[in-house]
Protein backbone atom coordinates (compact mmCIF):
# COMPACT_ATOMS: atom_id res chain seq x y z
CA UNK A 1 0.00 0.00 0.00
CA UNK A 2 1.27 3.44 -0.99
CA UNK A 3 2.11 5.64 1.75
CA UNK A 4 -0.42 8.28 2.54
CA UNK A 5 0.92 11.62 2.14
CA UNK A 6 -2.18 14.07 2.88
CA UNK A 7 -5.09 13.25 5.41
CA UNK A 8 -7.61 15.38 6.09
CA UNK A 9 -9.78 14.67 9.26
CA UNK A 10 -13.16 15.60 10.01
CA UNK A 11 -13.16 19.23 8.50
CA UNK A 12 -16.08 21.26 9.12
CA UNK A 13 -15.91 24.92 7.98
CA UNK A 14 -19.12 27.03 8.05
CA UNK A 15 -20.11 30.16 6.90
CA UNK A 16 -23.40 32.85 7.99
CA UNK A 17 -26.18 30.38 7.38
CA UNK A 18 -24.09 27.80 5.84
CA UNK A 19 -21.99 24.83 6.53
CA UNK A 20 -19.86 24.07 3.78
CA UNK A 21 -18.12 21.43 4.54
CA UNK A 22 -19.56 18.89 7.35
CA UNK A 23 -16.65 16.32 8.82
CA UNK A 24 -15.04 15.89 5.62
CA UNK A 25 -12.17 12.89 5.31
CA UNK A 26 -10.15 13.24 2.19
CA UNK A 27 -6.98 10.62 2.09
CA UNK A 28 -4.20 11.21 -0.52
CA UNK A 29 -1.17 8.47 -1.14
CA UNK A 30 2.08 9.30 -2.15
CA UNK A 31 2.45 9.58 -6.06
CA UNK A 32 -1.11 9.64 -7.19
CA UNK A 33 -3.22 12.06 -9.01
CA UNK A 34 -6.73 12.06 -6.88
CA UNK A 35 -9.76 13.58 -8.14
CA UNK A 36 -12.52 15.60 -6.32
CA UNK A 37 -15.94 15.46 -7.55
CA UNK A 38 -19.09 16.76 -6.59
CA UNK A 39 -21.67 19.22 -7.76
CA UNK A 40 -21.39 23.10 -7.47
CA UNK A 41 -21.78 23.68 -3.82
CA UNK A 42 -20.35 20.17 -3.04
CA UNK A 43 -17.56 21.94 -1.11
CA UNK A 44 -14.70 21.06 -3.07
CA UNK A 45 -12.78 24.36 -3.47
CA UNK A 46 -13.77 25.46 0.03
CA UNK A 47 -11.77 22.21 0.74
CA UNK A 48 -9.09 22.87 -0.88
CA UNK A 49 -8.62 26.54 0.72
CA UNK A 50 -9.03 25.00 4.16
CA UNK A 51 -5.79 22.84 3.17
CA UNK A 52 -4.08 25.71 1.41
CA UNK A 53 -4.41 28.15 4.41
CA UNK A 54 -6.42 30.43 2.28
CA UNK A 55 -9.20 29.44 5.46
CA UNK A 56 -6.66 29.66 7.81
CA UNK A 57 -6.34 27.31 11.02
CA UNK A 58 -9.53 28.32 13.47
CA UNK A 59 -11.64 29.29 11.00
CA UNK A 60 -12.29 25.80 10.72
CA UNK A 61 -12.48 22.39 12.76
CA UNK A 62 -10.88 19.09 12.23
CA UNK A 63 -7.06 18.10 11.58
CA UNK A 64 -4.70 18.32 8.35
CA UNK A 65 -1.74 15.84 8.30
CA UNK A 66 0.93 16.07 5.87
CA UNK A 67 3.53 13.98 5.46
CA UNK A 68 2.40 12.17 9.19
CA UNK A 69 2.76 15.94 10.77
CA UNK A 70 0.14 18.25 11.94
CA UNK A 71 -0.37 21.40 10.26
CA UNK A 72 -1.95 24.53 11.19
CA UNK A 73 -1.53 26.93 8.38
CA UNK A 74 -2.49 30.61 9.21
CA UNK A 75 -1.95 31.49 5.37
CA UNK A 76 -1.16 30.35 1.95
CA UNK A 77 2.25 31.28 1.98
CA UNK A 78 2.89 28.61 5.38
CA UNK A 79 1.25 25.42 3.70
CA UNK A 80 3.46 26.75 0.54
CA UNK A 81 6.23 26.37 2.82
CA UNK A 82 6.00 22.43 3.21
CA UNK A 83 5.26 21.89 -0.84
CA UNK A 84 1.31 22.12 -0.93
CA UNK A 85 0.76 24.22 -4.34
CA UNK A 86 -2.82 25.46 -5.69
CA UNK A 87 -3.33 26.40 -9.30
CA UNK A 88 -6.86 28.70 -8.41
CA UNK A 89 -9.14 28.13 -11.72
CA UNK A 90 -8.94 31.89 -12.11
CA UNK A 91 -5.27 32.51 -12.91
CA UNK A 92 -3.44 34.76 -10.45
CA UNK A 93 -0.99 35.88 -13.29
CA UNK A 94 -0.13 39.84 -13.11
CA UNK A 95 -0.74 40.36 -17.10
CA UNK A 96 1.73 43.18 -17.59
CA UNK A 97 5.03 41.29 -16.25
CA UNK A 98 7.18 39.09 -18.27
CA UNK A 99 6.85 34.93 -17.65
CA UNK A 100 10.13 35.27 -15.56
CA UNK A 101 8.54 37.74 -13.06
CA UNK A 102 5.29 36.23 -12.86
CA UNK A 103 6.69 32.79 -11.67
CA UNK A 104 9.13 34.42 -8.97
CA UNK A 105 6.66 37.02 -7.57
CA UNK A 106 7.20 37.02 -3.87
CA UNK A 107 9.71 34.47 -4.56
CA UNK A 108 12.67 36.10 -6.05
CA UNK A 109 16.01 34.94 -6.27
CA UNK A 110 17.76 37.98 -4.81
CA UNK A 111 20.59 38.82 -2.16
CA UNK A 112 20.08 41.50 0.24
CA UNK A 113 17.05 43.04 -1.97
CA UNK A 114 19.29 43.07 -5.30
CA UNK A 115 17.19 40.65 -7.88
CA UNK A 116 19.67 38.45 -10.07
CA UNK A 117 18.36 38.29 -13.28
CA UNK A 118 20.32 35.91 -14.59
CA UNK A 119 19.65 33.47 -12.24
CA UNK A 120 16.25 34.11 -12.64
CA UNK A 121 16.34 34.01 -16.18
CA UNK A 122 18.08 30.51 -16.37
CA UNK A 123 15.44 29.08 -13.28
CA UNK A 124 13.05 30.00 -15.63
CA UNK A 125 14.20 28.36 -19.07
CA UNK A 126 14.88 24.99 -16.72
CA UNK A 127 10.93 25.18 -15.33
CA UNK A 128 9.25 26.40 -18.57
CA UNK A 129 11.15 23.15 -20.51
CA UNK A 130 9.81 20.98 -17.89
CA UNK A 131 6.21 22.09 -18.52
CA UNK A 132 7.16 22.09 -22.29
CA UNK A 133 6.46 25.84 -23.12
CA UNK A 134 8.43 26.84 -25.59
CA UNK A 135 8.88 30.51 -24.80
CA UNK A 136 11.17 33.47 -24.13
CA UNK A 137 11.49 34.50 -20.02
CA UNK A 138 10.93 38.16 -21.35
CA UNK A 139 7.74 37.62 -22.67
CA UNK A 140 4.65 39.64 -21.45
CA UNK A 141 2.00 37.22 -19.78
CA UNK A 142 -0.60 39.53 -22.40
CA UNK A 143 1.51 38.00 -25.24
CA UNK A 144 0.39 34.57 -24.74
CA UNK A 145 -3.08 32.20 -24.86
CA UNK A 146 -4.40 30.47 -21.81
CA UNK A 147 -2.94 27.52 -22.10
CA UNK A 148 0.47 28.68 -22.32
CA UNK A 149 -0.48 30.91 -19.20
CA UNK A 150 -2.20 27.75 -17.67
CA UNK A 151 1.02 25.98 -17.55
CA UNK A 152 3.21 29.43 -16.78
CA UNK A 153 0.86 28.78 -13.31
CA UNK A 154 2.39 25.07 -13.32
CA UNK A 155 5.98 26.28 -13.86
CA UNK A 156 5.53 28.78 -10.73
CA UNK A 157 4.09 25.90 -8.65
CA UNK A 158 7.39 23.77 -9.72
CA UNK A 159 9.73 27.05 -8.66
CA UNK A 160 7.85 26.11 -5.35
CA UNK A 161 9.44 22.44 -4.89
CA UNK A 162 5.65 21.42 -5.25
CA UNK A 163 5.00 18.27 -3.30
CA UNK A 164 1.56 18.34 -3.66
CA UNK A 165 0.25 20.04 -6.68
CA UNK A 166 -3.85 21.08 -6.34
CA UNK A 167 -5.55 21.72 -9.95
CA UNK A 168 -8.52 23.09 -9.55
CA UNK A 169 -11.02 22.86 -12.48
CA UNK A 170 -7.47 23.25 -14.73
CA UNK A 171 -9.05 22.83 -18.37
CA UNK A 172 -12.40 25.21 -17.86
CA UNK A 173 -11.05 27.49 -19.70
CA UNK A 174 -9.23 25.86 -22.53
CA UNK A 175 -9.81 24.38 -25.81
CA UNK A 176 -9.65 20.58 -26.50
CA UNK A 177 -5.18 20.60 -27.33
CA UNK A 178 -4.17 22.95 -24.22
CA UNK A 179 -6.51 20.47 -22.26
CA UNK A 180 -4.85 16.85 -23.29
CA UNK A 181 -1.56 18.84 -23.45
CA UNK A 182 -1.97 19.85 -19.70
CA UNK A 183 -3.61 16.27 -18.55
CA UNK A 184 -0.75 14.12 -20.08
CA UNK A 185 2.39 16.79 -17.94
CA UNK A 186 0.12 15.31 -14.79
CA UNK A 187 0.20 12.27 -16.24
CA UNK A 188 4.31 12.65 -16.02
CA UNK A 189 4.55 14.18 -13.04
CA UNK A 190 2.98 11.50 -11.79
CA UNK A 191 5.87 9.47 -13.52
CA UNK A 192 8.19 11.00 -11.37
CA UNK A 193 6.64 10.79 -8.12
CA UNK A 194 4.70 13.87 -7.44
CA UNK A 195 1.06 14.00 -6.01
CA UNK A 196 -1.61 15.91 -7.40
CA UNK A 197 -5.58 16.72 -6.42
CA UNK A 198 -7.53 17.51 -9.54
CA UNK A 199 -10.89 19.11 -9.03
CA UNK A 200 -12.93 18.99 -12.42
CA UNK A 201 -16.39 18.74 -13.87
CA UNK A 202 -14.59 17.01 -16.54
CA UNK A 203 -15.81 13.47 -15.91
CA UNK A 204 -13.50 11.83 -18.79
CA UNK A 205 -10.55 13.97 -17.32
CA UNK A 206 -11.08 12.05 -14.16
CA UNK A 207 -11.07 9.08 -16.20
CA UNK A 208 -8.18 9.45 -18.05
CA UNK A 209 -5.43 10.92 -15.01
CA UNK A 210 -7.07 10.09 -11.82
CA UNK A 211 -5.98 6.85 -9.38
CA UNK A 212 -8.83 7.92 -7.19
CA UNK A 213 -11.65 9.99 -6.80
CA UNK A 214 -13.26 11.22 -3.66
CA UNK A 215 -16.88 12.59 -4.45
CA UNK A 216 -18.52 15.42 -1.89
CA UNK A 217 -22.15 16.05 -1.61
CA UNK A 218 -23.85 19.20 -0.22
CA UNK A 219 -20.86 19.53 2.51
CA UNK A 220 -20.01 15.66 3.15
CA UNK A 221 -17.74 12.86 1.64
CA UNK A 222 -19.72 10.50 -0.12
CA UNK A 223 -17.26 8.15 -0.98
CA UNK A 224 -13.57 7.42 -2.18
CA UNK A 225 -13.03 4.90 -5.23
CA UNK A 226 -9.96 2.90 -7.27
CA UNK A 227 -10.50 3.84 -10.16
CA UNK A 228 -9.48 0.63 -11.53
CA UNK A 229 -10.15 -1.72 -8.22
CA UNK A 230 -13.76 -0.39 -8.18
CA UNK A 231 -14.15 -0.30 -11.80
CA UNK A 232 -15.35 3.36 -11.98
CA UNK A 233 -16.97 4.71 -14.87
CA UNK A 234 -18.87 8.00 -15.74
CA UNK A 235 -21.83 7.04 -14.72
CA UNK A 236 -21.01 5.53 -11.14
CA UNK A 237 -19.41 8.84 -10.57
CA UNK A 238 -22.41 10.38 -11.27
CA UNK A 239 -24.28 9.03 -9.37
CA UNK A 240 -22.75 9.73 -6.25
CA UNK A 241 -22.80 13.24 -7.20
CA UNK A 242 -26.24 13.57 -7.81
CA UNK A 243 -27.31 10.75 -5.68
CA UNK A 244 -29.32 8.96 -8.27
CA UNK A 245 -28.34 6.96 -11.69
CA UNK A 246 -28.68 9.64 -14.12
CA UNK A 247 -29.19 7.36 -17.38
CA UNK A 248 -29.94 10.03 -19.46
CA UNK A 249 -28.09 13.47 -19.49
CA UNK A 250 -30.04 14.94 -21.67
CA UNK A 251 -34.36 15.36 -20.87
CA UNK A 252 -36.09 14.06 -23.64
CA UNK A 253 -38.03 16.88 -25.61
CA UNK A 254 -41.15 16.61 -27.94
CA UNK A 255 -40.08 19.27 -30.75
CA UNK A 256 -42.61 21.61 -31.70
CA UNK A 257 -41.05 23.83 -34.47
CA UNK A 258 -42.90 26.41 -35.75
CA UNK A 259 -42.07 29.60 -38.38
CA UNK A 260 -39.01 31.23 -38.41
CA UNK A 261 -38.55 33.36 -36.04
CA UNK A 262 -34.79 34.96 -36.48
CA UNK A 263 -32.87 35.37 -39.28
CA UNK A 264 -29.68 36.32 -40.22
CA UNK A 265 -28.12 36.97 -44.08
CA UNK A 266 -24.97 37.72 -45.38
CA UNK A 267 -23.31 38.92 -42.12
CA UNK A 268 -19.92 40.53 -42.18
CA UNK A 269 -17.65 41.23 -39.17
CA UNK A 270 -14.33 42.72 -39.07
CA UNK A 271 -12.27 42.77 -35.78
CA UNK A 272 -11.05 46.56 -34.76
CA UNK A 273 -7.50 45.31 -35.86
CA UNK A 274 -9.21 44.59 -39.42
CA UNK A 275 -9.23 41.14 -39.58
CA UNK A 276 -12.54 39.46 -40.61
CA UNK A 277 -14.03 37.37 -38.35
CA UNK A 278 -17.58 36.62 -39.40
CA UNK A 279 -17.57 35.88 -43.46
CA UNK A 280 -20.71 35.74 -45.10
CA UNK A 281 -22.75 34.02 -42.38
CA UNK A 282 -26.45 32.97 -43.21
CA UNK A 283 -28.42 30.94 -40.67
CA UNK A 284 -31.60 30.98 -39.47
CA UNK A 285 -34.08 30.00 -35.61
CA UNK A 286 -37.55 28.70 -36.18
CA UNK A 287 -40.02 28.76 -33.22
CA UNK A 288 -39.72 26.34 -30.58
CA UNK A 289 -36.68 25.35 -32.16
CA UNK A 290 -32.78 24.83 -30.61
CA UNK A 291 -29.84 25.21 -32.91
CA UNK A 292 -26.35 24.84 -32.10
CA UNK A 293 -23.79 26.66 -33.48
CA UNK A 294 -19.76 24.06 -33.05
CA UNK A 295 -16.81 25.07 -33.87
CA UNK A 296 -12.83 24.66 -32.71
CA UNK A 297 -11.82 28.00 -30.49
CA UNK A 298 -11.41 30.79 -32.85
CA UNK A 299 -14.09 29.61 -34.94
CA UNK A 300 -15.97 32.88 -34.70
CA UNK A 301 -19.09 31.64 -32.60
CA UNK A 302 -18.92 34.27 -29.50
CA UNK A 303 -17.66 36.73 -32.03
CA UNK A 304 -20.88 36.00 -34.36
CA UNK A 305 -23.42 35.68 -31.36
CA UNK A 306 -21.97 39.21 -29.98
CA UNK A 307 -21.96 41.31 -33.54
CA UNK A 308 -25.80 40.54 -33.55
CA UNK A 309 -26.84 40.89 -30.04
CA UNK A 310 -26.51 44.86 -30.61
CA UNK A 311 -23.35 45.37 -32.51
CA UNK A 312 -21.70 44.45 -29.33
CA UNK A 313 -18.32 43.35 -30.95
CA UNK A 314 -16.85 44.18 -34.11
CA UNK A 315 -17.04 47.10 -36.81
CA UNK A 316 -17.76 47.47 -40.45
CA UNK A 317 -20.47 45.23 -39.45
CA UNK A 318 -22.75 44.36 -42.66
CA UNK A 319 -25.76 41.76 -43.52
CA UNK A 320 -29.69 41.82 -42.41
CA UNK A 321 -31.30 40.64 -39.58
CA UNK A 322 -35.09 39.30 -39.72
CA UNK A 323 -37.20 38.67 -36.83
CA UNK A 324 -40.74 37.37 -37.78
CA UNK A 325 -40.00 38.01 -41.67
CA UNK A 326 -39.49 41.74 -40.76
CA UNK A 327 -35.82 43.85 -41.18
CA UNK A 328 -34.91 44.63 -37.74
CA UNK A 329 -31.90 47.22 -36.96
CA UNK A 330 -30.24 45.73 -33.66
CA UNK A 331 -27.34 48.81 -33.26
CA UNK A 332 -26.79 48.57 -29.71
CA UNK A 333 -27.50 46.41 -26.94
CA UNK A 334 -30.90 48.32 -25.91
CA UNK A 335 -32.50 47.67 -29.12
CA UNK A 336 -31.64 44.07 -29.02
CA UNK A 337 -33.13 44.03 -25.72
CA UNK A 338 -36.56 45.59 -26.93
CA UNK A 339 -36.42 43.65 -29.58
CA UNK A 340 -36.89 40.56 -27.55
CA UNK A 341 -33.40 39.20 -28.26
CA UNK A 342 -31.36 37.94 -25.24
CA UNK A 343 -27.62 36.98 -24.93
CA UNK A 344 -26.21 35.22 -21.99
CA UNK A 345 -21.97 35.72 -22.61
CA UNK A 346 -19.74 32.59 -21.67
CA UNK A 347 -18.57 34.70 -19.26
CA UNK A 348 -20.50 34.73 -16.14
CA UNK A 349 -18.22 36.49 -14.03
CA UNK A 350 -16.60 39.69 -15.99
CA UNK A 351 -19.50 39.89 -18.05
CA UNK A 352 -22.69 38.20 -16.87
CA UNK A 353 -23.28 39.41 -12.97
CA UNK A 354 -22.39 41.95 -10.83
CA UNK A 355 -20.87 40.08 -8.34
CA UNK A 356 -21.24 42.47 -5.56
CA UNK A 357 -24.73 43.21 -5.95
CA UNK A 358 -27.57 40.58 -4.66
CA UNK A 359 -29.62 38.35 -6.52
CA UNK A 360 -32.68 40.35 -6.77
CA UNK A 361 -30.44 43.22 -8.26
CA UNK A 362 -28.99 41.49 -10.89
CA UNK A 363 -32.21 39.51 -11.98
CA UNK A 364 -34.04 43.05 -12.73
CA UNK A 365 -31.14 44.52 -13.99
CA UNK A 366 -32.44 44.20 -17.82
CA UNK A 367 -35.98 44.87 -17.15
CA UNK A 368 -36.56 47.07 -14.37
CA UNK A 369 -39.44 49.18 -16.20
CA UNK A 370 -41.12 46.02 -15.44
CA UNK A 371 -40.85 46.70 -11.44
CA UNK A 372 -40.62 50.05 -11.77
CA UNK A 373 -43.37 53.21 -11.72
CA UNK A 374 -41.80 56.17 -13.37
CA UNK A 375 -38.33 56.30 -12.09
CA UNK A 376 -38.90 54.49 -9.25
CA UNK A 377 -38.45 50.69 -8.30
CA UNK A 378 -40.88 49.23 -6.43
CA UNK A 379 -38.54 47.21 -4.02
CA UNK A 380 -41.18 44.41 -2.97
CA UNK A 381 -42.20 43.58 -6.84
CA UNK A 382 -38.49 43.32 -7.48
CA UNK A 383 -38.49 40.64 -4.08
CA UNK A 384 -41.54 38.79 -5.09
CA UNK A 385 -40.13 38.52 -8.80
CA UNK A 386 -36.56 37.10 -7.74
CA UNK A 387 -38.62 35.19 -5.03
CA UNK A 388 -40.45 32.99 -8.07
CA UNK A 389 -36.85 32.88 -10.30
CA UNK A 390 -35.24 31.48 -7.21
CA UNK A 391 -37.98 28.78 -6.90
CA UNK A 392 -38.47 27.83 -10.50
CA UNK A 393 -34.79 27.43 -11.02
CA UNK A 394 -34.10 25.82 -8.32
CA UNK A 395 -31.54 28.34 -6.99
CA UNK A 396 -29.30 26.97 -3.71
CA UNK A 397 -29.46 29.97 -1.67
CA UNK A 398 -31.02 30.65 1.75
CA UNK A 399 -32.32 34.68 0.62
CA UNK A 400 -32.12 36.55 -2.89
CA UNK A 401 -31.03 38.97 -1.05
CA UNK A 402 -27.66 36.69 -0.95
CA UNK A 403 -24.70 38.61 -3.00
CA UNK A 404 -24.35 36.82 -6.78
CA UNK A 405 -20.69 36.34 -6.22
CA UNK A 406 -21.10 34.26 -2.97
CA UNK A 407 -22.81 31.54 -5.16
CA UNK A 408 -21.41 28.26 -6.75
CA UNK A 409 -20.91 28.48 -10.41
CA UNK A 410 -23.74 26.55 -11.16
CA UNK A 411 -26.31 28.80 -8.86
CA UNK A 412 -24.74 31.92 -10.96
CA UNK A 413 -25.30 30.54 -14.18
CA UNK A 414 -29.32 29.73 -13.11
CA UNK A 415 -28.85 33.54 -11.70
CA UNK A 416 -27.94 34.86 -15.14
CA UNK A 417 -30.36 32.50 -17.14
CA UNK A 418 -32.58 33.98 -14.55
CA UNK A 419 -32.16 37.81 -16.01
CA UNK A 420 -32.33 37.08 -19.21
CA UNK A 421 -35.82 34.93 -19.10
CA UNK A 422 -37.06 38.24 -17.01
CA UNK A 423 -36.67 40.40 -19.57
CA UNK A 424 -39.04 38.56 -21.96
CA UNK A 425 -37.08 37.41 -25.02
CA UNK A 426 -38.62 35.47 -27.97
CA UNK A 427 -34.92 34.42 -29.25
CA UNK A 428 -32.24 33.37 -26.38
CA UNK A 429 -28.46 33.55 -27.45
CA UNK A 430 -26.35 30.97 -24.93
CA UNK A 431 -23.11 30.94 -25.40
CA UNK A 432 -21.04 28.02 -23.32
CA UNK A 433 -24.09 27.91 -21.18
CA UNK A 434 -22.86 24.67 -18.98
CA UNK A 435 -19.38 25.97 -18.88
CA UNK A 436 -17.64 25.36 -15.56
CA UNK A 437 -21.16 23.58 -14.39
CA UNK A 438 -21.46 20.21 -13.04
CA UNK A 439 -23.45 17.55 -14.30
CA UNK A 440 -26.46 17.57 -12.35
CA UNK A 441 -26.79 21.27 -12.64
CA UNK A 442 -26.27 20.98 -16.39
CA UNK A 443 -29.42 18.61 -16.54
CA UNK A 444 -31.33 21.33 -14.45
CA UNK A 445 -30.12 23.86 -16.99
CA UNK A 446 -30.87 21.83 -19.72
CA UNK A 447 -34.49 20.86 -18.74
CA UNK A 448 -35.00 25.12 -18.52
CA UNK A 449 -33.67 25.67 -21.90
CA UNK A 450 -35.96 22.91 -22.89
CA UNK A 451 -39.42 24.33 -21.20
CA UNK A 452 -38.12 27.90 -22.92
CA UNK A 453 -38.13 26.15 -26.40
CA UNK A 454 -41.55 24.51 -25.28
CA UNK A 455 -42.70 27.95 -25.16
CA UNK A 456 -42.36 28.77 -28.64
CA UNK A 457 -38.77 30.90 -27.80
CA UNK A 458 -36.14 30.25 -30.79
CA UNK A 459 -32.98 28.91 -28.68
CA UNK A 460 -29.11 29.37 -30.36
CA UNK A 461 -26.74 27.31 -28.11
CA UNK A 462 -22.91 27.96 -28.71
CA UNK A 463 -20.56 25.19 -26.88
CA UNK A 464 -17.27 23.66 -27.04
CA UNK A 465 -18.81 20.45 -25.83
CA UNK A 466 -19.98 17.90 -28.98
CA UNK A 467 -22.04 15.94 -26.78
CA UNK A 468 -23.55 18.83 -25.18
CA UNK A 469 -24.45 20.15 -29.06
CA UNK A 470 -25.62 16.62 -30.19
CA UNK A 471 -27.72 15.81 -26.72
CA UNK A 472 -29.80 19.33 -27.13
CA UNK A 473 -30.10 20.53 -30.43
CA UNK A 474 -32.67 20.43 -33.22
CA UNK A 475 -30.52 21.03 -36.20
CA UNK A 476 -26.69 22.05 -36.03
CA UNK A 477 -24.42 24.56 -37.74
CA UNK A 478 -20.90 24.12 -37.85
CA UNK A 479 -18.33 26.89 -38.52
CA UNK A 480 -14.90 27.37 -39.18
CA UNK A 481 -12.48 30.42 -39.84
CA UNK A 482 -15.54 32.68 -39.52
CA UNK A 483 -17.25 31.10 -42.15
CA UNK A 484 -20.27 28.72 -41.63
CA UNK A 485 -19.27 25.70 -43.18
CA UNK A 486 -22.04 23.11 -42.77
CA UNK A 487 -25.42 22.79 -41.29
CA UNK A 488 -26.84 19.22 -40.29
CA UNK A 489 -29.91 17.98 -38.83
CA UNK A 490 -30.02 16.71 -35.35
CA UNK A 491 -31.11 12.86 -36.59
CA UNK A 492 -28.22 13.16 -39.20
CA UNK A 493 -25.81 14.43 -36.55
CA UNK A 494 -22.56 12.39 -35.17
CA UNK A 495 -19.50 13.71 -33.48
CA UNK A 496 -17.38 12.56 -36.62
CA UNK A 497 -19.93 14.48 -39.10
CA UNK A 498 -19.75 17.93 -36.91
CA UNK A 499 -15.96 17.34 -36.80
CA UNK A 500 -15.68 17.46 -40.58
CA UNK A 501 -17.65 20.40 -41.28
CA UNK A 502 -15.45 22.24 -38.10
CA UNK A 503 -12.53 21.66 -40.00
CA UNK A 504 -13.86 22.37 -43.09
CA UNK A 505 -12.90 25.99 -44.77
CA UNK A 506 -15.15 26.04 -47.34
CA UNK A 507 -19.00 26.22 -47.17
CA UNK A 508 -20.80 23.08 -47.52
CA UNK A 509 -24.49 21.73 -46.98
CA UNK A 510 -27.70 23.46 -46.48
CA UNK A 511 -26.45 26.99 -46.21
Amino acid sequence: MSEVILEMRNITKEFPGVKALENVNLKVKQGEVHALAGENGAGKSTLMKVLSGVYPHGSYSGDILFQNQVCEFKNIKQSEELGIVIIHQELALIPDLSIKENIFLGNENSKRGIINWHETTNKTKELLEKVGLKESPDKLITEIGVGKQQLVEIAKALSKKVKLLILDEPTAALNEDDSENLLDLLLEFKRQGMSAIIITHKLNEISKVADSVTILRDGQTIETLDMEKDNVDEDRIIKGMVGRDLTNRYPKRDPKIGEIIFEVKNWNVYHTNERKVIDNANFHIKKGEIIGIAGLMGAGRTELAMSIFGKSFGKKITGELYKDGKKIQLNNVNQAINNGIAYVTEDRKGNGLVLMDDIKQNISLVNLKKISKGFVINNNQEVIEAEKFREQMKIKTPSVFQKTGNLSGGNQQKVVLSKWIFSQPDILILDEPTRGIDVGAKYEIYSIINQLANEGKGILIISSELPEILGMCDRIYAMNEGRITGEINSQDATQETVMKYMTKSKARGGV
